[in-house]
């Protein structure tokens, strides 16, 4: 027999889990997560957890490091607590960039974050478009990984940006990406080909475009913005090539370092990201809010149905 549904937020994104608590019309948990003397995170759960099924809503973003201890040791304070069914709500995955090895003497990052979400105490995990599809099977638990096409197609659809345009991948990766949302709105797709110039600063340089963007507004499509030099650098290029203006959608905002300046400074006319992380301040960012999604998807689960019912590709 199911317990009550509780949620439980981090200090990743508050503003996050205050949209899903809304959409549930479920209160969030008091939980206080603070500091010992010595910098160690302190996680204390203020309310009675026995028996039911809590969510504990944290993305593993900047800090990453606090954010994930923050994380962990909810799940482990939870599962002392004696909660029935713990689900790690993780919008966006922190770590997930090595998730194989490309070279020797390098950890598996993705593979170790998964192993101590186990260990803490999780008994399922939902997320939104990991950055590659094998870090669902680092898990011996379930993983609900949801897809970003439907949500991005559906905003750009609603924002009146698909009219006349093509969906563009910035490089080879994304290319599966970017192909699902121009499926979806039933548009052609093009993909820049790069060469990364220097991975401290994030310097890119786009070289091939494959396929027509003339006259078109171009619309990058990728995962996630890190440094902002690979969508810059595309742009760059379509413009180049005869786009009529660009746009980009991302599934995760990091923007580290100077990727807000490089934003601004460009030529790009609106980055679109989802509220995985927080966005930061600027005219050209603009957030995609997934908070409903993710209270649907919570409910689901809490029920015990179909996730493929809301993502009918899922």
């Amino acid at each position: 027999m199911a317990g009550q549904l509780k949620l439980i937020a981090g200090n990743s994104n508050p503003q996050l889990a205050q949209e899903i608590s809304s959409s549930l019309n479920i209160a969030l948990c008091e939980v206080t997560v603070g500091r010992f003397p010595d910098g160690e995170i302190n996680v204390h759960i203020r309310e009675t957890v026995r028996g039911e099924d809590v969510f504990v809503i944290q993305s593993t973003s900047q800090p990453v490091n606090d954010h994930t201890m923050e994380l962990l040791l909810m799940i482990d304070a939870l599962k002392r607590a004696s909660a029935r069914q713990i689900t790690a709500v993780v919008p966006y995955y922190g770590y997930a960039r090595q998730d194989r090895k490309h070279i020797g003497r390098v950890p598996i990052s993705a593979r170790l974050i998964a192993n101590f979400i186990e260990t803490a105490g999780a008994d399922r995990m939902l997320t939104l478009d990991l950055p590659a599809g094998q870090i669902q099977g680092f898990f011996n638990i379930p993983v609900d990984n949801l897809r970003i096409d439907p949500i991005l197609a559906d905003h750009l659809q609603q924002a009146k940006l698909a009219e006349n345009a093509v969906i563009v991948a910035p490089d080879v990766g994304a290319a599966k990406r970017a192909s699902a949302v121009a499926e979806r709105l039933n548009l052609p797709y093009a993909i820049v080909e790069k060469s990364r110039i220097s991975e401290k600063t994030g310097e890119v340089e786009a070289r091939t475009l494959i396929g027509s963007v003339g006259g078109k507004r171009a619309i990058i499509v990728d995962d996630i913005i890190a440094t902002g030099g690979t969508v810059v650098a595309a742009a760059e290029l379509l413009l180049e090539r005869g786009a009529s203006e660009v746009h980009a959608a991302f599934s995760h905002g990091v923007f580290a370092g100077e990727a807000v300046a490089r934003i601004e400074r460009s030529e790009i006319k609106s980055v679109r990201v989802t509220n995985t992380i927080l966005p930061p301040k600027s005219s050209k960012i603009l957030p995609i809010s997934v908070g409903k999604v993710f209270a649907e998807i919570i409910q689901l689960i809490y029920s015990g149905e179909s996730v493929s019912q809301l993502f009918p590709h899922y």
